[in-house]
C-alpha cells in the first residue's frame, strides 16, 4: 500500500486547511484509514480515524474542529481542519493497517502561526 499526503502549509490561527491522502496498491474500500500527527519533541498521536463502514473517532483535542472523510471512488481520505490553533502545528501522516502491517504516508507539515 502506498500513501501520499497533500495539503499542508502555513495558516494563521483560526484558519482552515484540508489534507488529502491518496492510496494505491490495495482496494481502498477495504482499508480503515487514519490521520496521525507528530509535533517536535512529542510522540506521534492519532488525530482521526475512519473505518471501512464510515465510523469515525477523533482525539479529544480536535473534536468539533476536524473532520475525516473518504471518497472510495478516488481512493482518497481527507482531513478538514477548521479553527486551527498553534498547538495543531505538526507533521501530519496518513496511515492504514493491512494484514498486521502499518503503512504510513510521507507526512505533510502543518504550521499554525501568525
Amino acid at each position: 500500500v502506498q500513501l501520499q499526503a497533500f495539503g499542508g502549509g502555513l495558516v494563521q490561527p483560526g484558519g482552515s486547511l484540508r489534507l488529502s491522502c491518496a492510496a494505491s496498491g490495495s482496494i481502498f474500500g477495504n482499508l480503515a484509514m487514519g490521520w496521525y500527527r507528530q509535533a517536535p519533541g512529542k510522540q506521534r498521536e492519532l488525530v482521526a480515524g475512519m473505518t471501512t463502514g464510515g465510523s469515525t473517532n477523533y482525539a479529544e483535542s480536535v473534536k468539533g474542529r476536524f473532520t475525516i472523510s473518504r471518497d472510495n471512488a478516488k481512493n482518497t481520505v481527507y482531513l478538514q481542519m477548521n479553527s486551527l490553533k498553534p498547538e495543531d502545528t505538526a507533521v501530519y501522516y496518513c496511515h492504514t493497517l493491512k494484514y498486521g502491517t502499518h503503512y504510513w504516508g510521507k507526512g505533510t507539515q502543518v504550521t499554525v502561526s501568525s
